[in-house]
């Protein structure tokens, strides 16, 4: 344990016309300060999570969060990116400061301006996190890119949709309950199931109800060392926090294993010494509802090719074994890239400190985080405890 979540912030994600990439950033930054406790002065190090590729013309977007407060003038300030999983590497670049011992206090801020963009654009831009060579000129952008990866399971493993129905289901049922999610609608199973005009076809096999939102939206979570955050109002620890990268190409892996994902569950496993049975809820990256349910295989919860069991039997609902995506995902509670795996985090601290109002995991004590960036590329596995 070297670092603690100390405080945080987290504007609702959806479509914000009226504001501007720089306010929802300055907001979440003052907020989470406020949170936490602190000024401005005490702020080591800031690290700003933003993937762009085109979302904002403004590329230079370290020291917006200056902004924030004229008093962190002058303070390091770093952008950091690993496509959809910039949050969590901004997160993970916080840690790394305070474990160098540069710092006793790091600001962590995550954020994205999306839906500004036209459609086509959008398309285009997500899928700057895929190989281009080989999948630039796939159609339907990065669902597309997922679109083949469902097929490439369905035809090793036969028809899923019954399973990417009952995960849209979930997550859609969960996500009424977030204040913070885009998308605040119970579905149904029948509704994500059958294709209709509202729910049609995108890419392979995936409907509109597989696919996660495009969004905008900010959070921001305040880092300290676990003595100075003993000494604060609350300390929500890293027991364990990993990232595996692996080839970007997908023609260099077994795209249906995801197989950094597992890397990366495994070392954070060992480094916290605990299992899945140990863990109260996760947090995954359910950008497609095939994601899912091949995190589900990639974690351990069940065999390759088994996942569909794990959701069919409810294992993963609010009252199942383990409750994934409480907070509705990204498939309800939007995919604002920058800012994910930040949200990742905050939401996951709401838990363990027991405010997570209607959302609430019952008796959360131990937090699984998994956030990927690209075709399970970028990995990033979080393992958090409340230690005050």
């Amino acid at each position: 344990m070297t670092a603690c979540i100390v405080g945080w912030a987290h504007l609702p994600f959806g479509k914000h016309s009226e504001t501007t990439l720089e306010a929802m950033i300055t907001q979440v930054a003052r907020e989470a300060l406020d949170h936490a406790g602190i000024g401005p002065n005490d702020v080591d190090e800031i690290v700003l999570g933003h993937f762009n590729a085109g979302f904002s013309a403004q590329d230079f977007t370290a020291s917006l969060v200056l902004q924030a407060d004229d008093r962190l003038r002058f303070t390091p300030a770093t952008r950091v990116e690993n496509a959809c999983a910039t949050g969590s590497a901004a997160v993970r670049q916080g840690i790394r400061a305070i474990e160098s011992g540069a710092g006793r206090i790091v600001l962590v801020v995550g954020a994205e301006q999306m839906t500004a963009t036209p459609g086509p654009e959008i398309g285009k831009n997500l899928l700057k996190a895929s190989y281009l060579p080989e999948d630039g000129d796939t159609p339907a952008g990065f669902a597309g890119v997922f679109g083949k990866i469902a097929q490439g399971y369905f035809q090793r493993f036969g028809d899923q949709s019954d399973a990417l129905a009952t995960i849209a289901a979930k997550n859609h049922k969960n996500g009424v309950a977030n204040p913070y999610a885009q998308m605040r609608k119970d579905f149904g199973y029948e509704f994500c199931r059958n294709e209709s005009d509202k729910n049609p076809f995108v890419a392979g096999p995936l409907k509109r109800t597989d696919c996660s939102l495009v969004s905008d939206g900010a959070a921001a979570i305040v880092l300290a060392d676990v003595e100075t955050a003993l000494a604060m109002k609350r300390a929500i620890a890293f027991r364990a926090n990993t990232h595996v990268q692996d080839f970007l190409p997908m023609s260099k892996r077994d795209i249906v294993l995801f197989e950094g994902c597992t890397e990366a569950w495994n070392q954070a496993m060992a480094t916290a010494r605990v299992t899945l049975d140990d863990l109260s809820f996760v947090e995954t990256h359910d950008c497609f509802t095939i994601a899912e349910l091949i995190e589900y295989e990639a974690m351990g919860l069940a065999k390759p090719g088994e996942g569909a069991k794990v959701a069919l039997e409810g294992q993963t609902q609010m009252d199942g074994r383990l409750p994934v995506n409480p907070s509705g995902g990204l498939k309800a509670k939007g995919h604002p890239i920058g800012a994910t795996g930040v949200s990742m985090h905050a939401l996951t601290s709401m838990q363990l400190m027991g405010e997570a109002g209607d959302f609430q995991v019952r008796g959360a004590k131990l937090g699984g985080i998994f956030n990927m960036g690209g075709a399970a590329v970028a990995n990033y596995v979080s393992i958090m405890e409340r230690i005050k």
